[in-house]
């Protein structure tokens, strides 16, 4: 991921990461990548791994989708906050673990993840970090939270890690696309960072707003919430029409088809954001998968 991030860095893209849920997740979004051949991060939450109840088959079953894909598929860790999960992640060879720290105090936060930078980078693994509030139960991206520049570049020196999430106006799980990020702000830390700038709860921007964000120096965008939406209301439409289905194939390859046309989508726009280049208009038809 480090080489994926700074390349993208350095010419003033970003790269889309999107979180999987269902394996039906990971086949649409790296065939979205596959269709405008663009790099692509897919992302497997400390919640995912829970729900299906160990890391290792949901693990394995999205490098295997990463290793068939006719495009550069990262796979990613994201929100871990138990270091058994690191160390598993590790055993499985993941391409970047995301440890989040954000709810420790500063000190404690920076302490725990040089430990995880040390593990990760012997293994060849790559670190994404997040610098939360002093006491803020929510994290980082807690409404209202904003990261202070000076904050993150002494985080950066003290762990080692290989990118920062930060907080910059956006918020996890937001349904509707009405947040603002801080521009300024993110200008400021992107020119005070000597890693790349993740974007979290990029869900709630707008595509002015994305593009904002990665013209004013955000790297990685972060999405999983107005996916899980898209694919949600395509399965819904489909069992509406069709009462009688009974074969889950018939209506999850909706979602799954869905998904596949808004990460096209999606990357697309990353990709020229700081451009000036517009993006589609988001599909009315998703396009059939090639999985």
């Amino acid at each position: 991921m480090t080489r994926l991030l700074d390349d993208a860095r350095r010419g003033r893209h970003a790269v889309g990461a999107f979180n999987v849920v269902l394996l039906e997740h990971a086949e649409g979004i790296v065939a979205g990548a596959e269709a405008v051949q663009l790099p692509v991060i897919l992302q497997i939450s400390e919640n995912c791994i829970r729900y299906h109840g160990g890391i290792g088959p949901i693990a394995s079953a999205v490098q295997e989708v990463a290793r068939a894909a006719e495009t550069e598929v990262v796979v990613h860790l994201d929100h871990i906050t138990d270091l058994q999960l690191v160390a598993d992640g590790i055993a499985l060879g993941v391409d970047s673990i995301m440890f989040d720290g954000s709810r420790l105090e500063d000190q404690a936060n920076a302490e725990v993840t040089r430990g995880v930078v040390r593990q990760c980078h012997q293994a060849g693994i790559a670190v994404e970090a997040e610098l939360g509030e002093v006491g803020g139960k929510d994290g980082a991206h807690a409404p209202g939270a904003r990261t202070d520049p000076g904050a993150a570049t002494a985080f950066i020196d003290a762990t080692g890690i290989d990118a920062l999430a930060v907080a910059v106006g956006t918020s996890h799980a937001m349904a509707e696309r009405v947040a603002q990020v801080d521009t300024e702000l993110i200008s400021r830390l992107a020119a005070a960072s000597s890693v790349p700038l993740v974007l979290h709860g990029s869900s709630g921007l707008s595509d002015e707003n994305l593009r904002g964000a990665v013209g004013a120096g955000m790297t990685k965008i972060n999405i999983s919430t107005h996916l899980n939406g898209l694919f949600t209301r395509a399965v819904r439409s489909v069992l509406e029409d069709h009462v009688a289905l009974t074969d889950p194939r018939k209506y999850v390859s909706a979602g799954r088809d869905a998904i596949a046309a808004e990460s096209e989508r999606l990357l697309s726009l990353l990709a020229s954001a700081s451009d000036g280049v517009t993006a589609p208009s988001p599909a009315t038809h998703a396009p059939k998968t090639s999985r």
